[in-house]
Protein backbone atom coordinates (compact mmCIF):
# COMPACT_ATOMS: atom_id res chain seq x y z
CA UNK A 1 0.00 0.00 0.00
CA UNK A 2 2.91 2.36 0.56
CA UNK A 3 3.96 1.71 -3.03
CA UNK A 4 0.38 2.34 -4.21
CA UNK A 5 0.24 5.64 -2.37
CA UNK A 6 3.71 6.62 -3.60
CA UNK A 7 2.67 6.05 -7.21
CA UNK A 8 -0.66 7.79 -6.69
CA UNK A 9 1.10 10.77 -5.14
CA UNK A 10 3.55 11.02 -8.04
CA UNK A 11 0.89 10.76 -10.75
CA UNK A 12 -1.36 13.25 -8.93
CA UNK A 13 1.20 15.96 -9.67
CA UNK A 14 0.69 15.43 -13.42
CA UNK A 15 -2.27 15.21 -15.80
CA UNK A 16 -1.51 11.62 -16.82
CA UNK A 17 -4.31 9.08 -17.01
CA UNK A 18 -4.39 6.30 -14.44
CA UNK A 19 -5.56 2.69 -14.59
CA UNK A 20 -6.37 1.32 -11.12
CA UNK A 21 -7.00 -2.42 -10.88
CA UNK A 22 -7.83 -4.74 -8.02
CA UNK A 23 -10.49 -7.00 -6.59
CA UNK A 24 -13.86 -5.62 -5.54
CA UNK A 25 -13.74 -3.85 -2.21
CA UNK A 26 -10.00 -3.12 -2.19
CA UNK A 27 -10.44 0.66 -2.22
CA UNK A 28 -9.93 1.58 -5.89
CA UNK A 29 -12.45 4.43 -5.65
CA UNK A 30 -10.75 5.82 -2.56
CA UNK A 31 -7.41 5.77 -4.33
CA UNK A 32 -8.95 7.63 -7.28
CA UNK A 33 -10.19 10.31 -4.87
CA UNK A 34 -6.72 10.44 -3.32
CA UNK A 35 -5.25 11.22 -6.76
CA UNK A 36 -7.86 13.93 -7.35
CA UNK A 37 -7.50 15.60 -3.95
CA UNK A 38 -3.71 15.70 -4.25
CA UNK A 39 -3.74 17.19 -7.75
CA UNK A 40 -3.97 20.70 -9.12
CA UNK A 41 -7.57 19.82 -10.03
CA UNK A 42 -8.61 19.32 -6.42
CA UNK A 43 -10.98 22.32 -6.44
CA UNK A 44 -12.68 21.23 -9.67
CA UNK A 45 -15.37 18.60 -10.18
CA UNK A 46 -14.86 14.92 -9.40
CA UNK A 47 -17.23 12.91 -11.59
CA UNK A 48 -17.65 9.16 -11.19
CA UNK A 49 -19.49 6.88 -13.63
CA UNK A 50 -20.29 3.22 -12.97
CA UNK A 51 -20.16 1.73 -16.47
CA UNK A 52 -21.64 -1.56 -15.25
CA UNK A 53 -24.75 0.16 -13.91
CA UNK A 54 -25.67 2.06 -17.07
CA UNK A 55 -27.87 0.43 -19.74
CA UNK A 56 -25.85 0.02 -22.94
CA UNK A 57 -28.26 2.22 -24.91
CA UNK A 58 -27.84 5.12 -22.47
CA UNK A 59 -24.08 5.08 -21.92
CA UNK A 60 -23.19 7.44 -24.75
CA UNK A 61 -25.97 9.84 -23.83
CA UNK A 62 -24.68 9.87 -20.23
CA UNK A 63 -21.06 10.32 -21.26
CA UNK A 64 -21.39 12.79 -24.12
CA UNK A 65 -24.75 14.42 -23.50
CA UNK A 66 -27.31 15.13 -26.20
CA UNK A 67 -29.21 17.84 -28.02
CA UNK A 68 -32.96 18.27 -28.12
CA UNK A 69 -34.49 15.80 -30.56
CA UNK A 70 -31.39 13.59 -30.70
CA UNK A 71 -33.60 10.59 -29.93
CA UNK A 72 -37.12 9.83 -28.78
CA UNK A 73 -37.66 11.40 -25.38
CA UNK A 74 -34.88 14.00 -25.71
CA UNK A 75 -37.17 16.99 -25.14
CA UNK A 76 -34.31 19.25 -24.05
CA UNK A 77 -30.55 19.43 -24.45
CA UNK A 78 -28.49 17.93 -21.67
CA UNK A 79 -24.71 18.04 -21.08
CA UNK A 80 -22.95 14.74 -20.40
CA UNK A 81 -20.64 13.62 -17.65
CA UNK A 82 -17.58 14.54 -19.72
CA UNK A 83 -18.66 18.17 -19.80
CA UNK A 84 -19.37 18.08 -16.07
CA UNK A 85 -15.80 16.89 -15.48
CA UNK A 86 -14.17 19.70 -17.48
CA UNK A 87 -11.04 20.93 -15.66
CA UNK A 88 -11.59 18.19 -13.08
CA UNK A 89 -11.35 14.40 -12.84
CA UNK A 90 -13.49 11.80 -14.59
CA UNK A 91 -13.55 8.29 -13.10
CA UNK A 92 -14.84 5.42 -15.24
CA UNK A 93 -15.58 2.62 -12.79
CA UNK A 94 -15.88 -0.96 -14.11
CA UNK A 95 -14.59 0.20 -17.49
CA UNK A 96 -14.41 -3.40 -18.71
CA UNK A 97 -18.22 -3.29 -19.04
CA UNK A 98 -18.12 -0.42 -21.53
CA UNK A 99 -19.55 -1.68 -24.87
CA UNK A 100 -17.09 -2.04 -27.75
CA UNK A 101 -18.85 0.71 -29.73
CA UNK A 102 -18.52 3.16 -26.84
CA UNK A 103 -14.88 2.15 -26.35
CA UNK A 104 -14.07 3.47 -29.82
CA UNK A 105 -15.62 6.85 -29.03
CA UNK A 106 -13.88 7.00 -25.67
CA UNK A 107 -10.55 6.38 -27.40
CA UNK A 108 -11.17 9.35 -29.66
CA UNK A 109 -11.95 11.57 -26.68
CA UNK A 110 -8.73 10.53 -24.93
CA UNK A 111 -6.55 11.00 -28.02
CA UNK A 112 -8.09 14.24 -29.35
CA UNK A 113 -9.58 15.76 -26.23
CA UNK A 114 -12.85 16.48 -28.01
CA UNK A 115 -16.30 15.03 -28.68
CA UNK A 116 -19.81 15.94 -29.83
CA UNK A 117 -23.06 15.61 -27.99
CA UNK A 118 -25.50 13.17 -29.58
CA UNK A 119 -27.36 14.96 -32.35
CA UNK A 120 -24.96 17.93 -32.36
CA UNK A 121 -22.44 19.25 -34.86
CA UNK A 122 -20.51 21.49 -32.51
CA UNK A 123 -17.33 19.96 -31.12
CA UNK A 124 -16.76 20.23 -27.37
CA UNK A 125 -13.22 20.46 -26.05
CA UNK A 126 -12.43 18.45 -22.93
CA UNK A 127 -9.76 19.01 -20.32
CA UNK A 128 -10.17 16.35 -17.65
CA UNK A 129 -7.98 13.72 -16.06
CA UNK A 130 -9.29 10.24 -16.80
CA UNK A 131 -9.02 7.50 -14.17
CA UNK A 132 -10.22 4.02 -15.13
CA UNK A 133 -11.08 1.39 -12.51
CA UNK A 134 -11.64 -2.32 -13.01
CA UNK A 135 -11.59 -5.65 -11.18
CA UNK A 136 -11.24 -7.45 -14.53
CA UNK A 137 -8.00 -8.60 -16.14
CA UNK A 138 -8.08 -6.22 -19.11
CA UNK A 139 -5.23 -7.97 -20.92
CA UNK A 140 -7.25 -11.20 -20.86
CA UNK A 141 -10.31 -9.23 -22.03
CA UNK A 142 -8.25 -7.89 -24.94
CA UNK A 143 -7.13 -11.41 -25.87
CA UNK A 144 -10.71 -12.68 -26.06
CA UNK A 145 -11.89 -9.65 -28.02
CA UNK A 146 -14.02 -8.12 -25.27
CA UNK A 147 -11.90 -4.99 -24.89
CA UNK A 148 -10.10 -2.88 -27.49
CA UNK A 149 -6.33 -3.29 -27.43
CA UNK A 150 -5.69 0.33 -28.49
CA UNK A 151 -7.90 1.65 -25.67
CA UNK A 152 -6.19 -0.62 -23.15
CA UNK A 153 -2.74 0.66 -24.10
CA UNK A 154 -4.01 4.25 -24.04
CA UNK A 155 -5.47 3.82 -20.55
CA UNK A 156 -2.47 1.91 -19.23
CA UNK A 157 -0.19 4.96 -18.89
CA UNK A 158 0.24 4.60 -15.15
CA UNK A 159 -1.04 1.32 -13.73
CA UNK A 160 -1.65 1.01 -10.00
CA UNK A 161 -2.66 -2.41 -8.66
CA UNK A 162 -4.38 -2.30 -5.29
CA UNK A 163 -3.56 -5.55 -3.47
CA UNK A 164 -6.33 -7.55 -1.77
CA UNK A 165 -6.54 -7.36 2.00
CA UNK A 166 -5.27 -10.93 2.40
CA UNK A 167 -1.93 -9.80 0.92
CA UNK A 168 -1.59 -7.01 3.48
CA UNK A 169 -2.77 -8.60 6.68
CA UNK A 170 -0.71 -6.17 8.74
CA UNK A 171 -3.14 -3.43 7.64
CA UNK A 172 -6.21 -5.14 9.14
CA UNK A 173 -5.65 -3.96 12.71
CA UNK A 174 -4.99 -0.37 11.69
CA UNK A 175 -7.97 -0.25 9.33
CA UNK A 176 -10.29 -1.94 11.83
CA UNK A 177 -9.42 0.58 14.55
CA UNK A 178 -9.87 3.51 12.15
CA UNK A 179 -13.28 2.17 11.04
CA UNK A 180 -14.20 1.66 14.70
CA UNK A 181 -13.44 5.30 15.47
CA UNK A 182 -15.42 6.60 12.48
CA UNK A 183 -18.41 4.27 12.83
CA UNK A 184 -18.79 4.65 16.58
CA UNK A 185 -19.05 8.41 16.03
CA UNK A 186 -21.50 7.90 13.15
CA UNK A 187 -23.84 5.69 15.21
CA UNK A 188 -23.35 7.48 18.53
CA UNK A 189 -21.90 4.35 20.18
CA UNK A 190 -19.42 4.24 23.04
CA UNK A 191 -17.22 1.39 21.76
CA UNK A 192 -13.70 2.76 21.38
CA UNK A 193 -11.51 -0.35 21.21
CA UNK A 194 -11.45 -4.06 20.41
CA UNK A 195 -11.10 -6.86 22.93
CA UNK A 196 -7.82 -8.68 22.19
CA UNK A 197 -9.71 -11.82 21.13
CA UNK A 198 -11.90 -9.85 18.71
CA UNK A 199 -8.94 -8.07 17.11
CA UNK A 200 -7.08 -11.38 16.80
CA UNK A 201 -10.03 -12.90 14.94
CA UNK A 202 -10.17 -9.97 12.52
CA UNK A 203 -6.46 -10.37 11.81
CA UNK A 204 -6.84 -14.11 11.12
CA UNK A 205 -9.85 -13.78 8.79
CA UNK A 206 -8.95 -13.37 5.09
CA UNK A 207 -11.83 -11.02 4.12
CA UNK A 208 -12.71 -12.15 0.58
CA UNK A 209 -14.74 -8.92 0.32
CA UNK A 210 -11.59 -6.94 1.18
CA UNK A 211 -11.73 -3.52 2.85
CA UNK A 212 -15.44 -3.12 2.14
CA UNK A 213 -16.21 -6.35 4.00
CA UNK A 214 -13.96 -5.30 6.89
CA UNK A 215 -15.79 -1.97 7.17
CA UNK A 216 -19.18 -3.71 7.14
CA UNK A 217 -18.00 -6.24 9.75
CA UNK A 218 -16.78 -3.47 12.05
CA UNK A 219 -20.01 -1.50 11.57
CA UNK A 220 -22.08 -4.53 12.60
CA UNK A 221 -19.87 -5.03 15.64
CA UNK A 222 -20.13 -1.36 16.63
CA UNK A 223 -23.93 -1.49 16.48
CA UNK A 224 -24.08 -4.70 18.59
CA UNK A 225 -21.38 -3.79 21.13
CA UNK A 226 -22.83 -3.25 24.61
CA UNK A 227 -19.88 -1.65 26.38
CA UNK A 228 -16.87 0.46 25.56
CA UNK A 229 -15.22 -2.25 23.49
CA UNK A 230 -16.07 -4.71 20.73
CA UNK A 231 -16.11 -8.28 22.00
CA UNK A 232 -15.67 -11.55 20.10
CA UNK A 233 -19.42 -12.22 20.29
CA UNK A 234 -20.11 -8.98 18.40
CA UNK A 235 -18.41 -10.31 15.26
CA UNK A 236 -20.35 -12.35 12.64
CA UNK A 237 -20.28 -16.08 13.28
CA UNK A 238 -18.85 -16.90 9.84
CA UNK A 239 -15.90 -14.55 10.52
CA UNK A 240 -15.27 -16.09 13.94
CA UNK A 241 -15.51 -19.66 12.62
CA UNK A 242 -13.30 -19.10 9.56
CA UNK A 243 -10.65 -17.27 11.57
CA UNK A 244 -10.50 -19.97 14.23
CA UNK A 245 -10.23 -22.72 11.62
CA UNK A 246 -7.37 -20.90 9.94
CA UNK A 247 -5.61 -20.35 13.26
CA UNK A 248 -6.04 -24.01 14.15
CA UNK A 249 -4.73 -24.99 10.70
CA UNK A 250 -6.88 -28.10 10.62
CA UNK A 251 -9.85 -29.45 8.71
CA UNK A 252 -13.29 -28.52 10.07
CA UNK A 253 -15.56 -31.15 11.55
CA UNK A 254 -18.86 -32.00 9.85
CA UNK A 255 -20.70 -30.20 12.65
CA UNK A 256 -18.61 -27.06 12.14
CA UNK A 257 -19.31 -27.11 8.42
CA UNK A 258 -23.02 -27.54 9.03
CA UNK A 259 -23.12 -24.73 11.59
CA UNK A 260 -21.25 -22.38 9.27
CA UNK A 261 -23.50 -23.20 6.31
CA UNK A 262 -26.67 -22.68 8.33
CA UNK A 263 -25.31 -19.34 9.55
CA UNK A 264 -24.52 -18.29 5.96
CA UNK A 265 -28.00 -19.24 4.74
CA UNK A 266 -29.64 -17.35 7.61
CA UNK A 267 -27.55 -14.30 6.79
CA UNK A 268 -28.46 -14.61 3.10
CA UNK A 269 -32.21 -14.70 3.81
CA UNK A 270 -31.83 -11.97 6.45
CA UNK A 271 -32.95 -14.15 9.34
CA UNK A 272 -36.14 -15.45 7.72
CA UNK A 273 -36.26 -18.92 9.30
CA UNK A 274 -39.01 -20.27 7.06
CA UNK A 275 -37.05 -19.33 3.97
CA UNK A 276 -33.82 -20.66 5.50
CA UNK A 277 -35.49 -24.01 6.27
CA UNK A 278 -36.71 -24.17 2.65
CA UNK A 279 -33.23 -23.47 1.26
CA UNK A 280 -31.65 -26.02 3.63
CA UNK A 281 -34.29 -28.66 2.83
CA UNK A 282 -35.23 -29.24 6.46
CA UNK A 283 -38.26 -28.48 8.59
CA UNK A 284 -38.57 -25.25 10.54
CA UNK A 285 -38.55 -27.28 13.77
CA UNK A 286 -35.32 -29.02 12.74
CA UNK A 287 -33.77 -25.67 11.91
CA UNK A 288 -34.62 -24.32 15.38
CA UNK A 289 -33.02 -27.40 16.95
CA UNK A 290 -29.81 -26.90 14.99
CA UNK A 291 -29.70 -23.19 15.80
CA UNK A 292 -29.95 -24.06 19.49
CA UNK A 293 -27.47 -26.94 19.28
CA UNK A 294 -24.79 -24.95 17.45
CA UNK A 295 -25.58 -21.71 19.31
CA UNK A 296 -26.02 -19.84 16.06
CA UNK A 297 -26.72 -16.15 16.49
CA UNK A 298 -29.60 -14.91 14.36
Amino acid sequence: MRECLRLAGRVAETSAGVLITGESGTGKNRLARFVHHNSARRNATFVEIDCAALPSDLIEAELFGYERGAFTGAVAAKPGRFEAAHKGTLVLDEIAYLPIESQAKLLRVIERGEFERLGARRTVRLDARLIALTNVDLEAAVNRGAFRADLFYRLNVVHIRVPPLRERGEDVGFLAEEFLRQLAAKHGQTASKFAPEALSILKEYEFPGNVRELANTVERAVVLAEGDRVEEKDLPQNVRAAAKLKARDGRPTLAELEADYIAEVLAFVRGNKSEAARVLGISRKNLYEKIKRYRIEV
